[in-house]
């Protein structure tokens, strides 16, 4: 699914972004870059359905999903934070997205156990969240943004406090995935690597504008 954002103008507070256009390929990956308090996060809520608009339009495949609940909008999150929750063990996050969409059982199962293997996960499926590394956790978050197929990925910096070792497993992986699953796939960092390895396009935010990097 290809994601145009056109003429976008976000304020938040005393904060704005004006007239800020991306466009991106159906399954293909790009980055968005620039400096803490640049905005970056501010336009992925955005994009999300988690901030206002106040002008410009979001089209997703052609389909204005400008002010579309956040549910409605068929986008996988992962954030920063990662943000587990703490009573589910890693196949009850694998099966949330499809269970809300109201998959079948069976397929429901099937997509698990594909994406587990995908992830490198198999062996972690009845466990809960506490005590996964961060690399685990990092897996877990990936399939719980995807299991349910959405349209498009946003990853807000989600590599950030990864040791160097897992950090370059992580991003091999899913750069193996997005193309595995032929996810369109916006992704925030502020790390020239990130941005080499896995960006087929790159933008970067400068004085609440984009520009292409």
């Amino acid at each position: 699914m290809s994601l145009v954002i056109n003429n976008l103008t976000i304020h938040a507070g005393a904060f704005s972004l004006a007239d800020v256009t991306i466009a991106i390929p159906t399954g293909q990956c790009a980055v968005l870059m620039g400096r803490s308090g640049s905005g970056k996060t501010t336009l992925m809520e955005a994009l999300c359905g988690l901030r206002k608009v106040t002008d410009g339009q979001v089209l997703l495949d052609g389909d204005d999903i400008t002010h579309m609940r956040p549910c409605e909008r068929g986008i996988g999150l992962v954030p920063q934070d990662t943000v587990l929750f703490p009573h589910l063990t890693v196949r009850e996050h694998l099966e949330f997205g499809p269970q809300i969409q109201n998959w079948k059982k069976n397929a429901v199962h099937d997509r698990v156990e594909a994406l587990a293997s995908s992830l490198g996960i198999e062996d972690l499926l009845e466990r809960r969240p506490l005590g996964l590394s961060g690399g685990e956790a990092q897996r877990v978050a990936f399939g719980r943004a995807i299991s349910g197929r959405p349209q498009l990925l946003c990853l807000d910096e989600a590599l950030t406090g990864l040791d160097r070792e897992t950090h370059e497993g992580i991003m091999e992986l899913l750069k193996d995935v997005i193309h595995q699953e032929g996810l369109t796939t916006l992704h925030i960092t502020h790390r020239e690597e990130e941005a080499k390895f896995l960006g087929d396009l790159c933008y970067e935010l400068k004085n609440g504008q984009v520009v292409e990097g």
